[in-house]
């Protein structure tokens, strides 16, 4: 989720939200102190966005300008729709401009979530709706002449979104290595709330956030000697005090100086009775003056940013979540995309369809396919058709094999299962006995991206909040694919088919399904 600006310079991070803080400083100080305070990796990682995006951009003009150039002249004598190289510079300006004036760049919202790809978007239609504009307005350049590179904005576009997501991995994967591009925080807060912030931002090394200290309140702080600012010395506190596996740096007057000690770029602030509004101005007004970030925490989670909206009342800001929808247009667009790229993606993986089917039937007694009752949207039944990857009669062998089951809740799963057979385990891997489902897809029983098909007693034990999953169609691929698989764990995997079925948008589901392709070649948890 991004970061909701609250006003005055402060910020409300992803799951870090809360109270409404104002700074007075000069105007143009914040971007002054922002740029020095920044990470060293933040600057390169903003650098490097900018020249991929400017080449993506150049490169996408360039070829709609050679495209026309190698065009034959019209009826009409011109000598081709972009009478001058200068309509392919301009449109490189003005593109590169709008991405940057749309905060595409803004590091809040770079690689944390689809936020930075919206903008990318609106950057775009910024773009071709002011060069047309422009060209009808005035007689400086041809209205034709900007069409042309009508061609320009779709590869530019592909091109940008492929690059971010491409320096996104990156991104990830220099992090999951413990390499380096994070983002170091200080949390303050009672030692209870600060231990459970540290817990879930140490735990995802993903999210980009490392807590490197913690300051707790006067009465639970401890001095260097281990002791209260008031002489007495709490039950668990010794010199070198901890939190969290965290070192707590002092108490909420020296938050600023600690912040700068431990070279922070931002402090998260815990709310609680005692850390109240006023106490929270007052760490503002420290950490402005060594140019540290100021973020306040929620208990709201797993709610995506075009859901919550920041609505300023007296003294206070409210977040307004927006309840999840569906059904309505948005889900109409769902179910065309479902048809159409499934229809497109039968077509392309029909040999391959052919291929898998003789090696099934040629390795193994049994049908080609196996057919499984799976529950859909709204509880509805249908008959999920996959290639099939077992010896027949595996159905049976269940029970015989309960003892070494390795799954949690109510899934059942073995890695070296012995009823999987040779081609079989081949299939599962790469995710190949799926490819059938584009049947129930084309049929209307699944989509593409959604929760994990359940079976009908997977279900029958569902509590309340496992029963959201069946708001939405179940798909050939989702969260939990991309995430893991069958490695993750069970309540990980309903946590991530509910964030789905609430806050599913057409560019997760887009983004989903760009990363099935790398988790499938990769075969990570799949067994």
């Amino acid at each position: 989720m991004a970061s909701q600006t609250l006003g005055g310079g402060f910020e409300i991070h992803p799951a870090l939200a809360g109270f409404r803080v104002r700074n007075h400083a000069p105007r143009g100080f914040h971007s002054i102190r922002a740029s020095l305070a920044m990470p060293l990796w933040q600057t390169r990682y903003r650098t490097r966005l900018r020249l991929s995006d400017a080449a993506v951009v150049v490169g996408a003009a360039v070829a709609a300008f050679a495209l026309d150039a190698a065009l034959p002249a019209g009826s009409s004598g011109h000598p081709g729709l972009v009478s001058s190289v200068a309509v392919p510079a301009v449109v490189a300006m003005v593109w590169i401009a709008a991405l940057a004036a749309q905060g595409s760049y803004d590091l809040r919202i770079v690689g944390h979530d689809l936020t930075e790809y919206r903008r990318v978007l609106g950057a775009t239609w910024t773009s071709v709706s002011l060069l047309v504009l422009v060209a009808w307005l005035t007689a400086l350049v041809e209205v034709r002449d900007v069409l042309v590179q009508a061609v320009a904005f779709p590869l530019g576009l592909a091109g940008l979104i492929t690059s971010r997501y491409a320096w996104r991995r990156w991104v990830l994967r220099t992090r999951r290595r413990g390499a380096g591009c994070m983002t170091s925080v200080l949390v303050v807060g009672h030692r209870e709330r600060a231990e459970r912030v540290i817990r879930l931002l140490n735990d995802s090394p993903e999210q980009g956030i490392v807590v490197v200290g913690a300051c707790l309140p006067a009465d639970e702080a401890p001095s260097g000697d281990g002791t209260r600012s008031d002489g007495t010395r709490p039950r668990d506190a010794v010199p070198g005090d901890e939190v969290g596996g965290v070192p707590v740096l002092g108490d909420l007057s020296r938050v600023g100086e600690a912040a700068a000690l431990v070279r922070a770029s931002a402090v998260a602030v815990s709310a609680s009775g005692r850390i109240t509004t006023d106490v929270v101005r007052r760490l503002g007004w420290q950490l402005e003056r060594v140019g540290v970030d100021l973020m306040l925490t929620t208990e709201l989670a797993d709610v995506e940013a075009s859901r919550v909206t920041v609505a300023p009342a007296s003294g206070i800001s409210l977040l307004h979540v927006a309840a999840p929808r569906f059904d309505g247009q948005k889900f109409r667009v769902k179910q065309v995309m479902d048809w159409v790229l499934a229809a497109l993606l039968t077509l392309l993986v029909l040999p391959v369809l052919v291929g898998v089917g003789l090696a099934v039937v040629l390795t193994s007694k049994g049908a080609l396919f196996y057919l499984s009752e799976r529950v859909g949207r709204e509880g509805r039944i249908f008959r999920m058709v996959k290639f099939r990857t077992m010896h027949s009669g595996a159905d049976r062998a269940v029970p015989a094999l309960a003892a070494v089951n390795e799954a949690a809740g109510p899934l059942f799963k073995v890695r070296a299962d012995p009823r999987v057979t040779r081609v079989g385990r081949i299939l599962r891997r790469y995710s190949l006995d799926e490819l059938p489902q584009l049947l129930n897809v084309l049929c209307g029983h699944m989509s593409l991206v959604g929760p994990r098909p359940a079976l009908p007693h997977e279900v029958a034990a569902y509590e309340q909040r496992m029963r959201r999953r069946l708001l939405v169609k179940p798909g050939m691929t989702g969260l939990w694919q991309v995430s893991g698989r069958s490695d993750l764990p069970w309540d990980e995997a309903v946590r991530l088919d509910v964030y789905y079925a609430e806050n599913w948008t057409p560019l997760l589901d887009l983004q989903i399904l760009a990363e099935t392709a790398h988790a499938v070649v990769s075969g990570r948890g799949a067994y």
